[in-house]
């Protein structure tokens, strides 16, 4: 395989977490009498450009089906994230009714809502009919489309150039990253900005986040490698921001090339910080596996031991980083027996793999289990305060990455 960057060829392998179904494909009922489809869950590491990525099994179109089942507006942790961003981009780049926004993978309408309320015009760009058609009920208007070059190209074709382009959490999503950087470039206005914000590999490694790892997920990505990666395409990163949403993300400014702002400090301190950290160096990587591999016996020993005891325990957040964790460590409804999940698109669902049924909460005030496993451990707080009454009964919660913690 090839570096989907560089081209330069991928000898060393990150980690191997077995065999997957895609993260988000969640099951009917009628689906548990059919066999699933799974693909190998590798990444391996780029020398060169020192890009993260997993090995080519998966497409885009097997992955972002028509009924993604992933909205973003059921946290209300991401709802604040969002809005919080729109205020400071709003100031701070003097957006207003002559200014145009486009949102790449606007999922539904989380953010864009923000700029719609300010009279700030927009689109967003989103390839799944769920969320696309959840945006457009609040008043955004909608592509529904993967973009890259083409869709760039044609919306700049259009006179529909941007004043702010936004990518959360997709730029590691897309399997072409050189035609989708590019894409960004040809939409982008002249004086134009681009934030993309996307996890951290320094984090994902420093806290053996390797629940994060999915198929959906085709690029790991530092500041060094998404510099290099925009320098190839035209444009230019100024600007970094270390953010605590998803265990540790960047947000990346964006420009041209040519664009006369300048670099800020915040660019040298963090590659200086990622070169410290060992993220340039192979041998960083290689020791990488074992370490995911204690995380994953430690939660399995934990629900072996609690059966054993006669203990009762469930999962909350029938999110991504659940399947992979679940499914790497091979948990099936005996040990887990089921996860619940506050968005309704999920329940009555089964999570891919485990099988394992996605449920309201209703069940947890029914049941009152010993331990609730918060699978999405990014938003623990949150889940914590809204399960509050787990703990008036003497419950407890459990979070697994980046090491067994029961609270």
């Amino acid at each position: 395989m090839n570096c989907r960057f560089c081209g330069n060829i991928l000898t060393h392998e990150f980690i191997d977490l077995g065999c997957a179904p895609p993260s988000n494909a969640y099951l009917t009922a009628a689906d548990l009498n059919r066999p699933e489809v799974y693909y190998p869950l590798k990444l391996r590491v780029c020398t060169d450009c020192w890009l993260v990525q997993t090995e080519d099994y998966a497409g885009a179109e097997d992955l972002f089906l028509p009924d993604y089942a992933y909205f973003s507006s059921t946290s209300s942790t991401w709802l604040a994230h969002a809005r919080q961003y729109s205020q400071i981009i709003t100031r701070r780049l003097e957006l207003n009714a002559k200014s145009f926004v486009v949102e790449i993978a606007c999922n539904d309408g989380y953010l864009l809502k923000n700029f719609v309320e300010a009279g700030i015009p927009c689109l967003g760009i989103e390839p799944t009919a769920s969320t696309a058609a959840a945006a457009q009920e609040l008043g955004i208007p909608v592509l529904q489309e993967f973009f890259g070059q083409t869709l760039g190209s044609r919306l700049s074709d259009a006179g529909q150039k941007a004043d702010l382009i936004i990518g959360n959490n997709v730029y590691a999503h897309v399997p072409d990253i050189n035609d989708f950087t590019i894409g960004l470039k040809v939409l982008l206005k002249s004086g134009g900005t681009i934030t993309l914000e996307f996890p951290h590999l320094m984090r994902l490694i420093e806290h053996t986040q390797f629940d994060t790892i999915y198929h959906e997920h085709f690029s790991y990505l530092s500041l060094y490698t998404v510099m290099h990666i925009f320098r190839k395409a035209g444009l230019r990163v100024f600007d970094v921001e270390e953010l605590g949403t998803h265990g540790g993300s960047l947000r990346v400014y964006g420009c041209h090339q040519e664009d006369p702002r300048l670099d800020t400090e915040a660019i040298s301190s963090l590659l200086e910080a990622e070169n410290s950290f060992g993220m340039r160096n192979i041998i960083h990587y290689q020791s990488f596996q074992p370490r995911a591999d204690n995380v994953k016996n430690s939660f399995l020993r934990f629900l072996l031991d609690q059966k054993a005891e006669g203990k009762t325990v469930g999962a909350y957040g029938a999110a991504a980083k659940g399947t992979t964790l679940l499914n790497y460590a091979g948990i099936k409804p005996d040990l887990l027996p089921y996860v619940v999940d506050r968005n309704p698109a999920k329940q009555g669902r089964f999570l891919p793999g485990s099988r394992i049924p996605i449920v309201s909460e209703d069940h947890i005030r029914e049941r009152q289990p010993d331990f609730i496993v918060i699978l999405p451990w990014n938003i623990k707080e949150e889940v914590m305060n809204q399960l509050a009454y787990i703990r008036e009964r003497g419950g407890r919660f459990v979070t697994v990455v980046p090491k067994l913690e029961v609270s």
